[in-house]
């Protein structure tokens, strides 16, 4: 008797739980997803689930489903020089950076299949810094952005002064490099400057470079004019890439002695490299390439807030005037140099692709698993399960690479309507 009603009662609370899940059903959600494509490592139908923001499952396929389309997938491309994006600067335009602002870049971006990205400022008064660097720390932990910034990079102003080696970095902000600055750049960021780019010849530079290591900070070199003593000093110190190399570079130099060979010859250095097809020639990038390998390159975009405008020409800030021509080069007239990018991140893949004969797995090595490794995004920058679903259908058509869908951290926040009509 007392077996039955124990059993009567579990029958009743089952059958009052069954009730509530079905009342309960409309309302709940489900956050599972599955996208299907050729994966981008092997040209393989693959089949990805996504769960809470993660890749919870990768299950190859002997075809794809009926009604798929042939589009790539791969993991979301990681751009660690970004100085603006959409009309919006991290810098300059007087310091009006605003969270509004950031939010347009960081979508902006996402629509070019980059996911994750490192806000870049330049040279610029140290009032300038604070404020930005205050404004980028709160913004960074946005949920709306869902992660996407993942630090910063500050590109100066701890350059060399020459002109050509300066590029378009206003002289008048340029200083020798200075720890406690810095110190108050990054209290003012949250802590989140994960990279500083300076030229080693500058005064303090070395005794700089060796308290970025101990900090966990990553050292660039770039805009400057070192020996090649001075350059592999700097790596024993604890320098480990080259800040977009081939640029920052005076347009007349020795042929023999100059900051490109040492930084090349040092195999313990990796590059970023501009692919945009102005900031280098096809055979510098197969050189950098064929020295480098896929390994040790990551492919920036160094790109600006003219990357939105038409052709014309501009002035900054500073009052210097910066030329966008039509073929889509951002040039400083004044001294014959390149004044940053207009062109996203996914024109310089493919690019780097076309130029080097370098296979997809490569490509994106370099623009994906490389940055996340010298950042140590441990979360990010390869499709692994566990890792955050930062993922991006895609097709190449005419040599260019054309984002179908991105995914952020699980969540759709760009689809192609000109091209899924669904």
């Amino acid at each position: 008797m007392e077996i039955y009603k124990l059993q009567n009662r579990k029958t009743r609370i089952q059958n009052i739980g069954l009730s509530l899940l079905i009342f309960l059903l409309p309302f709940l959600s489900f956050s599972q997803e599955t996208i299907t494509g050729l994966l981008y490592s092997d040209n393989r139908p693959v089949t990805i689930t996504i769960e809470d923001g993660k890749i919870t499952g990768i299950k190859r396929m002997n075809k794809l489903p009926k009604g798929s389309q042939n589009f790539f997938v791969a993991p979301g491309m990681i751009d660690n020089q970004v100085n603006g994006y959409a009309g919006v600067s991290f810098t300059f335009l007087g310091g009006d950076l605003t969270a509004e602002g950031v939010k347009k870049a960081t979508e902006a971006l996402w629509k070019d299949g980059v996911t994750t990205y490192l806000p870049t400022l330049t040279t610029n008064s140290n009032e300038i810094y604070l404020k930005n660097f205050t404004l980028l720390g709160k913004e960074k932990n946005n949920p709306d952005l869902l992660g996407s910034i993942a630090g910063f990079h500050l590109e100066g102003p701890f350059i060399s002064p020459l002109d050509g080696f300066r590029g378009a970095h206003p002289l008048r902000y340029v200083r020798n490099p200075d720890w406690n600055e810095f110190l108050e750049l990054n209290k003012a960021s949250g802590n989140n400057i994960l990279e500083v780019t300076i030229a080693p010849e500058t005064e303090g530079a070395m005794e700089f470079v060796s308290k970025c290591r101990e900090a966990g900070i990553v050292v660039g070199l770039g805009h400057h004019n070192g020996t090649a003593d001075i350059v592999n000093e700097a790596v024993k110190r604890g320098a480990v890439i080259v800040t977009h190399f081939g640029n920052g570079c005076a347009n007349t130099i020795n042929r023999h002695i100059n900051p490109l060979w040492p930084q090349l010859a040092n195999d313990n250095l990796m590059i970023s490299i501009i692919g945009d097809g102005f900031h280098l020639n096809p055979e510098e990038i197969r050189v950098f390439y064929k020295v480098k390998g896929p390994d040790k390159t990551i492919i920036t975009s160094d790109v600006t807030s003219y990357s939105s405008l038409p052709p014309g020409k501009y002035l900054n800030p500073e009052g210097d005037t910066i030329e966008l021509t039509t073929e889509g080069m951002l040039r400083y007239p004044a001294q014959s140099v390149l004044a940053g990018s207009a062109s996203p991140l996914k024109k310089g893949v493919a690019n780097v692709m076309k130029v080097t004969g370098c296979s997809m797995e490569e490509v994106f090595r370099m623009v994906t698993t490389n940055p996340a490794r010298l950042y140590h995004l441990d979360d990010r920058g390869s499709l692994n399960i566990g890792k955050r679903a930062d993922i991006i259908l895609f097709q190449i058509i005419d040599n260019q690479l054309v984002i179908m869908m991105t995914y952020v951290n699980g969540k759709l926040v760009y689809k192609n309507k000109d091209i899924l009509k669904k």
